[in-house]
């Protein structure tokens, strides 16, 4: 699948540890330089994991999220917690397009 961030497409694959070692720690990873977003093919913490297609969701939702840091220019130079924050709008977007739907401003 590809997406387009800001005007540049990124390509979001599915691979496993072995195929993506980066993989190792990680459910995800947003490859800045090569425009594509990596999900692992298996959570590292299956067992901690209720509902999995929310997760995956969440996880891609949160790489998306580092996309358009980096593509809008706010990854240099900043003093504050990329993740926290990626996690932060991955976690809360659906009840911001929802409250934006309502409100009438989208």
């Amino acid at each position: 699948m590809k997406i387009n961030i800001l005007g540049a497409e990124y390509e979001v694959l599915y691979q496993t540890e072995e195929e993506n070692s980066k993989l190792r720690e990680r459910d995800g990873i947003c490859e800045l330089y090569t425009k594509q977003i990596i999900l692992a093919k298996r959570p590292h913490d299956i067992m901690d994991v209720d509902n999995i297609e929310e997760y995956w969701k969440k996880v891609l939702r949160h790489e998306i999220v580092h996309a358009f840091v980096f593509e809008s220019g706010l990854s240099v130079n900043c003093n504050w917690n990329e993740e926290l924050i990626a996690d932060w709008i991955a976690l809360q977007s659906a009840k911001l397009n929802e409250a934006f739907k309502q409100a009438g401003c989208v």
